[in-house]
């Protein structure tokens, strides 16, 4: 599935943890990136801007690092 500005996505840890950008910077990721779902505002290339939850800021992530959410019901 194509992602797009305004999609609701969430982060596949096992895919994130393990990138080469993981092992290039704090291994600690806020539990909010890896609990909550957070909405495209921006793609380039492979990247997408995903803003969360306010006050937080906004993370560019691989397109590859994230999935569709899906609300529970």
């Amino acid at each position: 599935m194509a992602m797009k500005k305004g999609d609701l996505v969430r982060v596949v840890q096992e895919k994130l943890t393990t990138s080469l950008e993981a092992q290039a910077s704090d291994p600690r990721w806020p539990q909010y990136v890896l609990q909550t779902p957070g909405e495209i505002v921006d793609l380039r290339a492979d990247y997408a801007l995903v803003k969360f939850a306010a006050p937080t800021p906004n993370v560019w992530l691989r397109v590859d690092q994230l999935a569709a959410y899906a609300a529970s019901a």
